[in-house]
Order: C-alpha cells, then sequence, then structure tokens
C-alpha cells in the first residue's frame, strides 16, 4: 500500500499553467486530505509507504511526523516533482538529497525508497538508479513496464528485481500489471483504479495472483477529494485527474477488504527479487 503525497497543484498533468514560483500562493490541502488516509487505513488496520514530495514535508513537518508516529514507513517522491528525463543527473541527485534530507530531518528516522515523480523513471533516465544507489536509497518504486505517453518502459521486467549499479544493488520494485492479449495492462494504483470499472480491477487482480506478481497499490491525498479546486488545462489532463473522484472512497474501501496489505519495508516483497536483471534498451 503506497500513497505519493502530494498536492492538487503539484501534479504533472497541471505542470503547464501552474508555475512552481507560485505553489505558496495555492490553498493546500494535503494536510487534510492525508490525514484522512491515515485514519482510512488505520479502519482497517493497515500500514503502507508514504512517499512524500519534500515541498510538502519542507512545510507541514508535523505530518511527515505524524506518518511516522502511526507506523507508516517514510520514503522519498522528490523535491519539486519534476519529470526525471527532463533533467541533468547533477539536478537530479541536488533535487533527491534535499528532499531526503528534509523529510529525514522533520521525522527523525532514515528513509530508503524513492518514487519518481509521474514514474519518470524511463530509458531516457536510467541513469537514476545509480544516483539513487550512491545516495543511500535501498529500493525503488519508478518504472512502469506500460505504454504510456509520459512514462513507462513496457518490456521491462513485471516482478520485483534487483539493478547493479556502480554504487552497487538496488531493488527495483515496479508498478503493478497483468498480461492481457499480450499486453501489460495497469491495475490497483491512482487513475486507473479510481477511473476503470471496479470489474476491470477485481480481474487484474485476480490475475496478478495467479502469476505471482505483487499487487503495488498506490493512490494520491488528492484524490479523496471531490472538493479540491478546480484548474483549466487540456481536456485530457481534466478527464485524468478529476474523474471519479467522488468514487475513490469507495473503491479504496473495497479494495482494502479484499487481501491484507503492509508497507514496503515490512513486506517480503524484496525476497522474491531477481537478481540482476538488465532493463531492456538500458545501454542507450
Amino acid at each position: 500500500m503506497s500513497v505519493d503525497v502530494e498536492d492538487y497543484f503539484h501534479v504533472e498533468a497541471f505542470s503547464g499553467i501552474v508555475d512552481r514560483s507560485q505553489w505558496d500562493s495555492y490553498s493546500c490541502r494535503v494536510q487534510e486530505n492525508t490525514r484522512f488516509i491515515l485514519d482510512l487505513l488505520s479502519e482497517f488496520d493497515v500500514r503502507g509507504t508514504f512517499f512524500v514530495l519534500g515541498w510538502v514535508a519542507e512545510r507541514f513537518p508535523g505530518l511527515v511526523r505524524e506518518i511516522a508516529a502511526r507506523g507508516h514507513e517514510l520514503a522519498c517522491h522528490s523535491y519539486w516533482h519534476r519529470l526525471i528525463y527532463q533533467l541533468t543527473p547533477e539536478e537530479f541527485r541536488e533535487d533527491t538529497l534535499r528532499a531526503k534530507d528534509i523529510i529525514e530531518q522533520a521525522s527523525g528516522t532514515a528513509i530508503f525508497g524513492y518514487r519518481a515523480p509521474s514514474y519518470s523513471i524511463t530509458r531516457r533516465s536510467l541513469w537514476a538508479l545509480d544516483i539513487l544507489a550512491e545516495v543511500g536509497f535501498a529500493y525503488d518504486s519508478s518504472i512502469f513496464p506500460i505504454h504510456h505517453d509520459i512514462y513507462g518502459i513496457p518490456d521491462s521486467p513485471r516482478k520485483p528485481y534487483r539493478v547493479e549499479t556502480q554504487a552497487g544493488s538496488l531493488l527495483e520494485c515496479p508498478i503493478t500489471t497483468f498480461r492481457w492479449r499480450e499486453r501489460n495492462m495497469p491495475v490497483g494504483g491512482g487513475g486507473y483504479l479510481r477511473i476503470f470499472p471496479w470489474w476491470y480491477t477485481r480481474f487484474g487482480i485476480r490475475s496478478t495472483q495467479r502469476e505471482g506478481v505483487p499487487l503495488i497499490v498506490y493512490f494520491h491525498p488528492w484524490e479523496v477529494d471531490p472538493e479540491q479546486p478546480r484548474l483549466p488545462g487540456r481536456l485530457k489532463s481534466r478527464l485524468r485527474h478529476y474523474t471519479n473522484l467522488r468514487h475513490m472512497e469507495t473503491r479504496l474501501r473495497r479494495l482494502l477488504q479484499l487481501m491484507p496489505f503492509t508497507s514496503f519495508r515490512d513486506s517480503e516483497i524484496g525476497a522474491t527479487a531477481v537478481d540482476s536483471v538488465v532493463i531492456p534498451g538500458a545501454a542507450a
């Protein structure tokens, strides 16, 4: 169970109309929405991993401490929520170290997991894995083995695997997919959980169970907030962001009733990982 802790104005869908220099001028709703999620997970006795945006942790350190105090794992979701393949390696290193330090200072605990904004570790940015291992991360959950207009390495492994970097081994926990007609299909996360019908989610989860693929659920605090301010933007972006916000709580409750969930830290996901996988196209 994982939560990407960011606010509605941080998302890539609206990056073209929301300037990062103006983030502080927007009404923040991330504290209230994250606490709603914390209460929901407590109701089902679930502990998860919260990938926190450094910008959020810097402004709301009390929220970071509360997440940890309630038994959840803290992890890093970058500082500025920028697509990694649009950064230089040095920009990525600086952003990552800044976010990591802020989250650790706020919580008083070390963090070991990373998730890229918009799953933007692609073939163009596989160099980021070396930097993550170099600065002390033990695992990453940023590679999505699907076709998508923003992210994805469709022919990368679908089960957890270890990547040997110049700085040592890094566990990669790819976002969950199931196979349908020789294609990888996403299931159980974010817009796919919110927009697709429930029968699709159930079918996909059953398929992953038959294949032995771990289910990694992910969503965002703004996805349980149907009253959030509406932002202008492209039609595709608005559809992705706002569709079925009112149904997300119900979907999450149904999902939480299906099976027990836990955090990356407390799971056995690393024990089942395949060693030394070469991602197709990595050399490029």
